[in-house]
């Protein structure tokens, strides 16, 4: 049995791969990668994500025709769906409130930190994330932008800045799968080129959630990785101050 890689082996062992072998992968260890993702930072702990995770031979043909036929889809083993649901902010904030009650318990009355993480949950995330096709957005960014000229204040609360903000937490976790894959010798290909609405139709998703990306997974082939990794110097992207 090989042994687990450290995340530094497992980060520069990553590469995406567009064609995979025929060899099978666990299912159960492809599944634990994606529990790995769910405990990935993410804004405000709302978790405003699904994963969902295909092994289906019919499903997969399917998908492989909307993410283009690209080879790290037409050859993956199985794949892996990151899916955006800011439309479940409500469910999530709840749970998150009701988590703080739980461990607060009468506690929850009389103690700061617990009012203002209450708070939190059930004022500041429903001023934040509650819109109207994008008209409330408008206002409420008026709002903080004005606010934001006597003190610093939070001004992402357009619809746009929170697809912006929840995407980013998901492309978090999909980096946690990813690396937590790389660790036990199985590849990736995260692709973006897909027909996002196509994918949803054949996954039967709601029609508020969001695609962040399609994730190819198998073992890779010497083919399947397109030459030495190239990156730009360190130093042009390093800045200490």
């Amino acid at each position: 049995m090989n042994k687990e890689k450290t995340v530094s082996e497992a980060i520069k062992n990553r590469r995406s791969v567009r064609v995979f072998s025929k060899n099978e992968l666990d299912t159960d260890k492809v599944k634990n990668c994606i529990y790995n993702a769910s405990l990935a930072p993410n804004s405000s702990n709302l978790q405003l994500w699904e994963f969902i995770h295909i092994t289906n031979k019919e499903i997969l043909k399917k998908l492989t025709k909307a993410c283009l036929n690209q080879n790290a889809a037409k050859t993956a083993n199985q794949l892996v769906i990151i899916v955006v649901r800011k439309d479940l902010w409500k469910d999530r904030a709840k749970a998150n409130a009701d988590f703080i009650k739980k461990q607060a318990g009468d506690n929850s009355i009389t103690n700061n930190k617990y009012k203002m993480a209450l708070n939190y949950y059930n004022k500041l995330i429903p001023f934040t994330y509650t819109d109207f096709f994008g008209i409330l957005g408008f206002f409420k960014s008026i709002i903080v932008q004005l606010t934001g000229l006597f003190m610093p204040v939070f001004r992402q609360v357009t619809f746009t800045d929170k697809r912006i903000v929840t995407h980013k937490s998901a492309a978090l976790a999909a980096q946690n799968f990813m690396i937590s894959m790389s660790s036990i010798g199985y590849d990736t290909c995260p692709m973006e080129g897909s027909d996002t609405l196509m994918v949803k139709k054949i996954l039967k998703l709601p029609r508020k959630s969001e695609i962040n990306m399609v994730i190819g997974c198998g073992i890779r082939t010497k083919e399947g990785v397109y030459g030495e990794r190239f990156r730009v110097p360190f130093e042009k992207v390093y800045k200490s101050l």
